[in-house]
């Protein structure tokens, strides 16, 4: 996991139950998205949120270990709550010329694998995804990699938030006109 992430030995295997209830929330978490639902969405996201997509580079085998560049160096979305809240309104904009006319999108979750932390109701959810969006007559996109959350147990309608996120990547040169979207 990504900085500050609790290590492997510290996190224990949660009951099936559990795991059905947080497939649900990130499935939800995508269809807000679809819908375009952007100002609930936010609501899903913890106040210190860290929402990162590092750099990736292309390495030899021996030195696989530099592939993604550190959190230090930026990325190509390194936001906490109060730039994400900006780049939601953006999208909002009818002149926002990145995104209009708006984006189909289709966000595919699988592979879930959830394990709990050390803190009673924070969960570390490891997921793949498939991001698919389509504009104007031609402009079609597939974006495909993994993602690395930590969720908390809250009281909102969905019963989660998302305190971290980062995503990576399967390619390293992303061949998008832009990606204004959430991952």
């Amino acid at each position: 996991m990504s900085e500050g992430a609790p290590a492997r030995s510290a996190v224990r295997a949660v009951a099936p139950e559990l795991q059905q209830e947080i497939e649900g929330f990130l499935y939800a978490e995508a269809e807000l998205l679809d819908e375009r639902r952007f100002e609930e969405w936010l609501k899903l996201l913890a106040d210190d949120i860290h929402y990162f997509m590092p750099v990736r580079t292309n390495r030899l085998p021996k030195d696989q270990h530099l592939e993604t560049r550190p959190v230090q160096e930026g990325g190509h979305f390194d936001d906490d709550k109060a730039t994400l809240r900006i780049r939601v309104r953006k999208l909002g904009i009818e002149q926002s010329w990145s995104e209009y006319p708006a984006s189909r999108t289709r966000h595919m979750v699988t592979n879930v694998r959830v394990r709990q932390t050390e803190r009673d109701g924070e969960y570390e959810v490891r997921s793949y995804f498939h991001f698919y969006r389509s504009r104007h007559e031609r402009q079609v996109d597939h974006l495909i990699g993994g993602r690395e959350d930590l969720l908390r147990r809250t009281n909102n309608a969905y019963g989660f938030e998302i305190a971290r996120r980062t995503i990576h990547l399967d390619q390293a040169l992303i061949l998008t006109a832009g990606i204004t979207n959430f991952l």
